[in-house]
């Protein structure tokens, strides 16, 4: 990044400050380099759609073609089979499928991922991909906003929330695109860039559960939500967002190990 950036981004803050909104590309690089400011900034003016819409966008459409590119690892799409089989299996030996079915789903295994890898999958991959994400997205950033108008009384509305949220997912690209290149590096599925995913340790473990949260792009992107949420409902305390948004991550993260256990070939949800 040119050294000049910061000083441009410095210079868009005082020019905000006299009435004039931050450009979507500011506040992205804001977000990496002054993201206090630039939700602060972002806090005086409406909540923008392409503040959320934008970044979810090339977030998920870069999920979708490294999971496509994943696929063509031979090693990736053994395990990622494998993985398939092992769910199948969990499901006969608790009786929700019988033998045969089973012995079926397993049999067209392969021609289901093969299908997958050509023209028709890749864009059924990144249609469900966007089509899951953003309902995925909506539900979490609800729960967020549940949370903060209720317990914290925070002074906005839905969309805040939404900006908050969308804003910092410019992070998570950054790690999923470390996380593709590790996966591709290593052979192996990789979900994310905590220790747990790097040392393939089992979530559902109470080691693997503390593992999975030594995650430094993870707790970074927290920590900036954190902030994000504050500004955005016009908080005078940062510190009580990050207890609430660090909280939820610990519970959330508690629950599907929970689930996980409880009904075993929902296991997947802790890979």
């Amino acid at each position: 990044m040119d050294p000049t950036d910061t000083n441009e981004i410095s210079e868009q803050f005082g020019e905000t400050e006299q009435g004039e909104e931050l450009s979507h590309s500011d506040k992205m690089i804001g977000i990496f380099t002054e993201p206090t400011k630039t939700f602060e900034h972002t806090a005086k003016f409406p909540p923008r759609n392409k503040d959320w819409v934008i970044p979810l966008v090339i977030f998920f459409f870069i999920v979708a073609v490294i999971k496509m590119v994943s696929m063509m690892n031979e090693e990736v799409y053994f395990e990622a089979k494998q993985k398939q089989i092992d769910s199948i299996e969990q499901m006969v030996e608790s009786g929700t499928l019988t033998r045969d079915d089973g012995d079926a789903a397993i049999e067209r295994i392969d021609e289901q991922m093969e299908f997958m890898q050509g023209p028709v999958g890749w864009v059924i991959t990144i249609a469900s991909v966007l089509i899951f994400g953003f309902i995925i997205f909506f539900i979490i950033v609800g729960i967020y906003f549940l949370f903060v108008k209720l317990i914290l009384k925070g002074e906005g509305g839905y969309a805040s929330a939404l900006v908050a949220n969308g804003l910092t997912a410019y992070i998570s690209i950054v790690q999923y695109i470390i996380v593709g290149i590790l996966t591709m590096a290593f052979g192996a599925l990789i979900n994310d860039t905590s220790l747990a995913a790097l040392l393939g340790t089992d979530r559902t473990t109470i080691a693997g559960f503390f593992l999975a949260k030594i995650d430094p792009l993870s707790i970074w992107a927290y920590f900036v939500l954190s902030i994000g949420l504050a500004k955005m409902f016009k908080s005078q305390s940062t510190g009580i967002y990050y207890v609430l948004v660090f909280s939820l991550w610990i519970v959330g993260g508690l629950l599907l190990v929970l689930v996980a256990q409880s009904v075993p070939f929902l296991s997947f949800l802790n890979q």
